[in-house]
């Protein structure tokens, strides 16, 4: 959890009965625009899942009762909640020197080396119902290494002493190994949670991890498990901020022997990058062979950045659907988990007034899906307060399920962020209108008729409820969006992705206003591109597939945009070439218009911001700029 100053109150809350919803946000509904229809585009990532962490709040839980604590997991876990398909599950340092108590976890190992399998019972019962109701990805995550192995023998403002490495790789999979003899198995670990914050003000378990320090741990934890014959790898190193994750990773990780024990480069987004920091994270993940993964955010105020609110309503849930579709679209992450699946920050006391739970106040924190009251003590009151958050993620978690595959969109309307996903011979299409008024959608799939299955909508005052199917024609699909709205169609195909070519187009560099030109109208193979004014030629008609080349010309002549001799460094000339397949000559085009290069993760570049006539065109780091956006025209 990145650094947050929450104040916690003396009281906090238990689990509840009563499922109460998010209050309504006062919007301008308005006609329906007319259709703009988007198109299916070329594959991109394959999704792990979505998730949260069990990070405090289980240790509040654990004094409520089983019926309470199951209907929690059913909420979070079950297909009658939201149906998380990944859950971080906490693994504590013992929480010395920690000042607040739910925030201080037990330990399962003591100072003396012996374990107590009964601590930690809170963070124990819900990561065995999550494993009992099937979540498909269950991670454990620690924030501080045990006291006994940490410079100042605390679980904040410390980090790991320099040696105990392997102690604390055997400690980690003995736990896995642990569970997994109980039945549940930990599928990743992720040994150092923000390993840039040691949270020296000891508010939370925290332990800074120096980047020379970062491979010897994953390689001493990702070693251990593997001697245990565990299945469970390693996650890493889930920086705060994607400034960080950009700089750090290239530090410690390429060349290493951690590099195999890897699975997943994980990061956290508490510097709200915009779309350039973001394509350039996922490029990160792109140089070094990994996926990305987005494992924590939490905490915007509406409208704005990191701070204090409680905003339980349809504008707090459309901040997290920004958040998904940033970090889904534009780093190409394959998971995103929010920061924590419940929390007692409502910031008023929902026993005392009957619209606490209900509306945006700027005492408590977006911290949570769920809440609950932190009086829960005292007072007895159990009951769980959902957000529109929690309805959002569930637009998400239950329907595009791990092993989907999501597939690029371009074009729609302004204002509509649409993702949609292949699996099991069906779409699953995910369409947020954040405009003030309704909005009509279509979408081109190109992946033979369309049968509708399934329509649900969370707005101001529906909570994932079924709504009418869209109308289909072919393989198009066309619905109308309620302003503020996330809305989840489920189509099933008779065709299959991946065999259409879209017509032609000019791509048009957003700051010259010229188009990707071939010079000459070349047709041998390494003619770098450039930029030339757009004159309709056969040499500025470039065709995306769905497999994801970019082709120019036809028949015989047909060329690959290519990214010069498979070379992956900044600078890198953009070429045209004999199409081989190579990862080099896959891009992914992203809802900013930039392009980026499969293999490298860099993008489509005008050379040093030119703008006339014979200016080249190169690969570049991933910066935002209008140089490297290239809408199709």
């Amino acid at each position: 959890m990145s650094s947050r100053t929450v104040a916690r109150r003396s009281g906090f809350a238990l689990l509840a009965a009563a499922l109460l919803v998010g209050a309504a946000l006062t919007s301008t509904a308005g006609a329906a625009t007319a259709p703009v229809t988007a198109e299916i585009a070329e594959q991109a990532q394959t999704i792990a899942g979505f998730g949260a962490s069990g990070a405090w709040w289980v240790n509040d839980l654990a004094n409520y009762s089983s019926a309470a604590q199951t209907q929690v997991a059913n909420l979070l876990f079950t297909s009658s909640g939201i149906d998380l398909s990944q859950y971080r599950y906490n693994i504590g340092g013992g929480g010395v020197g920690v000042s607040s108590g739910p925030r201080a976890p037990q330990s399962l190992i003591s100072t003396n080396g012996t374990y107590n399998w009964s601590n930690d019972p809170g963070g124990q019962t819900f990561l065995k119902l999550a494993a009992q109701d099937g979540v498909p990805d269950l991670i454990g995550f620690v924030n501080s290494a045990p006291s006994q192995w940490t410079t100042n023998g605390r679980n904040c403002g410390s980090s790991l002493t320099s040696g105990d490495e392997g102690a604390y790789g055997t400690f980690l999979a003995t736990v896995v190994s642990h569970f997994a003899s109980q039945g549940i198995t930990i599928d990743q670990i992720s040994p150092m949670n923000e390993p840039d914050n040691n949270f020296f003000t000891c508010g939370q378990e925290g332990m800074n991890v120096g980047t020379g320090q970062r491979a010897a741990i994953v390689q001493a934890v990702g070693s251990a498990l593997a001697a245990a014959k565990l299945p469970t790898t390693v996650i890493a190193d889930e920086s705060s901020q994607t400034t960080q994750f950009t700089s750090e990773v290239p530090q410690w990780l390429p060349g290493s022997q951690a590099a195999q024990y890897v699975s997943a480069l994980a990061h956290h987004t508490y510097d709200f990058p915009g779309n350039g920091q973001l394509e350039y994270t996922g490029a990160v993940g792109a140089l070094n062979n990994k996926p990305t993964w987005a494992s924590e955010i939490c905490c915007q105020v509406t409208g704005g950045g990191y701070g204090q609110q409680y905003d339980p309503t349809i504008a707090g849930g459309l901040v997290l659907a920004n958040y998904l579709y940033q970090d889904l679209a534009f780093t190409g992450d394959s998971a995103f988990q929010w920061w924590t699946a419940l929390s007692p920050e409502l910031g008023c006391d929902p026993t005392a007034s009957a619209s606490c739970a209900t509306s945006a106040n700027g005492s408590g924190w977006n911290d949570g899906l769920l809440y609950y009251d932190p009086n829960y003590a005292s007072n007895g009151n159990q009951n769980i307060y959902a957000t529109k958050r929690f309805y959002v993620l569930g637009q998400y978690s239950r329907y595009v399920r791990p092993g989907a595959v999501r597939y690029a969109i371009t074009g729609g309307p302004p204002g509509v962020q649409a993702m949609a996903f292949w699996q099991h011979n069906a779409w699953t299409v995910v369409a947020t209108n954040t405009n003030s008024s309704a909005n009509s959608f279509s979408l081109n799939t190109d992946s033979g008729t369309l049968t509708p299955q399934t329509a649900v909508q969370t707005t101001a005052t529906q909570n994932l409820a079924s709504v009418a199917a869209p109308s289909v024609s072919g393989s198009t699909m066309t619905a109308s969006l309620p302003a503020q709205s996330v809305t989840t169609f489920v189509l099933g195909s008779s065709g299959q992705p991946g065999s259409v070519t879209r017509a032609a187009s000019e791509l048009v560099g957003n700051q010259s206003n010229r188009c990707l030109d071939v010079p000459g109208m070349s047709t041998a193979n390494n003619t770098q591109l450039e930029l030339y004014d757009c004159n309709g030629g056969t040499n500025q008609e470039f065709s995306l597939t769905t497999s994801g080349p970019i082709t120019v010309y036809s028949g015989t002549n047909q060329k690959c945009l290519d990214a010069y001799q498979q070379k992956t460094a900044p600078g890198t000339p953009v070429n045209i070439f004999t199409c081989n397949g190579g990862k080099n000559q896959q891009w992914t085009v992203h809802p900013d218009g930039a392009i980026t290069n499969n293999q490298s993760g860099l993008c489509l570049d005008a050379y040093s911001q030119g703008t006339g006539n014979g200016t080249k065109v190169d690969l570049w780091s991933c910066n935002g700029g209008s140089n490297q956006q290239w809408p199709p025209n």
